[in-house]
């Protein structure tokens, strides 16, 4: 293609704005297009809980009780939903997070219920990770007050396979220690579940954006925070390591968390490896959505339908997103 940048010539001859001239003419050469069976829908399943309970900091979004999450599932099925990534609040926490690990515990249940009603027609992702579990609230176990990395990742193997036992198609570990991908891999096969498929999140930044989520899962760490294992965001050379690093542990899927401030990271995963690419569009990114909508300043649906095709314009495949359902809806 010849270098036009200082030719003026193509004009008035070209004139871009004629692919733009109405609606049917924007919808035919739409370059991207989002699709609900690209979406991912979050859920959170507390144990003990009575009736579906409202989270302050999402609007909208809810904690279930076990029994509540077909009649969830099934409406997302219907508008067009495959896929739900699952997140467990349990009863009872420890700090060697035993519960997480229980075949009855509460996400395990959750798996067993799912796949009881729905068979393969629901993708069933379980997150892997213990701060939901742990009573000082950290991804990791603690060791003479730091994080011991390597008994963390044993202890995410028997997560992983403890949810694949259940029936879990993919498992998340989301915990950012070194070598979990290869924990949990080597743990699964070693029980024979290599069928199952590990989404690693890979580029996981240490971001503000994660408080809604914190208060839904309960989730706050006791003490300190988490930026000895989770990335610095201001690292992108570094992101791309622990991209490759997952994929060399056999990493199925890579994660980018959060998106939109990352949608640079989205795009330089896409132009470096040929795995599939999940974005994760975390509560921070829909509460400042809700919050501004909620207050008249923005159109959600308009501000919500631009965010998640900038994710997929970026290079994603597939998106966990607390707007599924609402988005889903638009897209029928």
């Amino acid at each position: 293609m010849k270098n036009i940048k200082n030719d003026h010539s193509n004009f008035p001859d070209v004139r871009l704005r004629r692919l733009r001239k109405n609606q049917a003419v924007r919808d035919l050469l739409q370059e991207t297009r989002l699709s609900a069976r690209e979406l991912i829908l979050p859920l959170f399943v507390e144990e003990g809980l009575k009736k579906p309970q409202d989270i302050g900091s999402m609007p909208d979004i809810k904690r279930f009780p076990l029994d509540d999450i077909v009649q969830e599932l099934e409406k997302a099925a219907d508008l067009g939903i495959r896929a739900a990534i699952l997140f467990g609040l349990p009863a009872e926490k420890d700090a060697r997070a035993t519960s997480a690990f229980d075949d009855n515990g509460i996400v395990q249940q959750a798996i067993q219920t799912v796949r009881k009603h729905f068979s393969d027609n629901m993708v069933i992702i379980t997150d892997v990770c213990l701060c939901q579990y742990t009573s000082h609230g950290h991804c990791g176990l603690i060791s003479k007050g730091k994080i011991d990395n390597d008994s963390s990742t044993s202890t995410l193997g028997k997560v992983a396979a403890s949810h694949a036992r259940a029936g879990a198609d993919i498992v998340a570990p989301s915990a950012m220690m070194d070598g979990q991908v290869l924990a949990i891999r080597q743990a699964l096969d070693k029980e024979g579940m290599g069928d199952v498929a590990i989404m690693g999140y890979s580029a996981k930044q240490a971001s503000p954006l994660y408080a809604p989520f914190r208060d839904a899962a309960h989730s706050s760490p006791e003490f300190g925070d988490r930026k000895s294992y989770q990335m610095p965001f201001a690292n992108a050379r570094e992101a791309m390591r622990e991209i490759e690093s997952d994929i060399a542990e056999g990493a199925d899927i890579i994660m980018v968390k959060p998106a939109i401030p990352y949608l640079d990271l989205i795009y330089r995963a896409r132009q470096s490896c040929s795995l599939p690419i999940c974005a994760y569009s975390v509560s921070g990114e829909y509460a400042l959505i809700k919050a501004a909508a909620l207050e008249g300043w923005v159109d959600e649906n308009a501000v919500m339908t631009e965010f998640l095709t900038a994710i997929k314009r970026a290079g994603a495949d597939m998106i966990i997103t607390y707007h599924a359902m609402q988005m889903a809806k638009l897209l029928q």
